[in-house]
């Protein structure tokens, strides 16, 4: 008996660590998102998942429960452009690629890239994180090859 709530140990332990009250719908997002490893999701993706594992919940409330869980830095949202994020399960530092055609978003580690130059922060100001997006498109000949 006492091994039903198992299953929900990591994403308990994650909302708690992040003083979030563990709702029945904030663990529920939180196994999707968290149990197998890092990933990233736009909203729509994760209300799907949602929705094909019977977990009932409206699109607004994963927005919200995505918008707490970035606040709360269990997440980090990438902005690929006015009308597509994507929250990513990875917080600590990294860049990205992005494909265009298709939508994927893959991970590059940090020590992969090199800044050579960061110019000076206005007076007052300190440096917070590099969001770094390095946009793809498929070249012709990857097209042909297709």
């Amino acid at each position: 008996m006492g091994h039903t709530s198992r299953p929900y140990t990591n994403a308990l332990n994650r909302l708690k660590d992040a003083n979030l009250r563990p709702t029945r719908q904030r663990l529920a997002l939180a196994r999707l998102l968290f149990d197998d490893g890092h990933r990233h999701v736009t909203a729509e993706q994760l209300h799907s998942e949602a929705m094909s594992n019977n977990i009932k919940v409206s699109l607004a409330t994963v927005y919200n429960t995505l918008h707490q869980f970035t606040d709360a830095r269990l997440l980090n949202e990438i902005v690929i452009d006015s009308g597509r994020s994507y929250f990513d399960t990875n917080t600590e530092p990294h860049y990205h690629f992005y494909c265009e055609e298709d939508g994927m978003l893959s991970d590059i580690p940090a020590g992969d890239v090199k800044i050579a130059n960061i110019p000076n922060m206005p007076n007052g100001t300190e440096l917070a994180s590099v969001d770094l997006v390095f946009r793809l498109r498929r070249n012709q000949a990857a097209k042909d090859a297709a």
